[in-house]
């Protein structure tokens, strides 16, 4: 029998280049099943993160971007994440208030501690107002 006719033992009736070719197509169409998996939960989550940020929106603020900030939030109104820069900055401004959360934490440690001390000045300065008679 010439040797491009033989068939491979323990194989269904393909030859060797057959069966690897077979196979590395069924690995590549497992991995872009994989891929596409992934993309579609990862487009998800950040969607819900998206509509998260985007729902409690309820004060106005004007400010001031650099061109480079202005360019990355028109790059993810072009590519579809958001309706407007303004959606786009409002997503940005929570995460990273997200992301910066045990700062904003001592922050209002210290906001506490100040406010009490005001606190206990206005008290200190009633109490000699008092004292004085004025």
């Amino acid at each position: 029998m010439p040797e491009e006719n033989k068939v491979n033992e323990g194989t269904t009736g393909t030859t060797g280049s057959e069966s690897k070719t077979g196979y590395d197509k069924n690995v590549l169409e497992e991995f872009g099943d994989q891929v596409g998996k992934f993309a579609t939960r990862t487009f998800e989550s950040l969607k819900k993160s998206i509509d998260k940020a985007l729902i409690a929106r309820n004060t106005v603020l004007t400010i001031r971007v650099n061109d480079e900030a202005n360019e990355k939030l028109n790059m993810l109104v072009e590519a579809g994440l958001f309706k407007s820069r303004s959606e786009s900055a409002a997503f940005l401004i929570e995460e990273g208030i997200k992301q910066q959360g045990p700062l904003f934490e001592k922050i209002s440690l210290k906001l506490e501690e100040i406010n009490k001390l005001r606190d206990d000045l206005k008290g200190i300065i009633s109490e000699e107002i008092k004292k004085e008679g004025v």
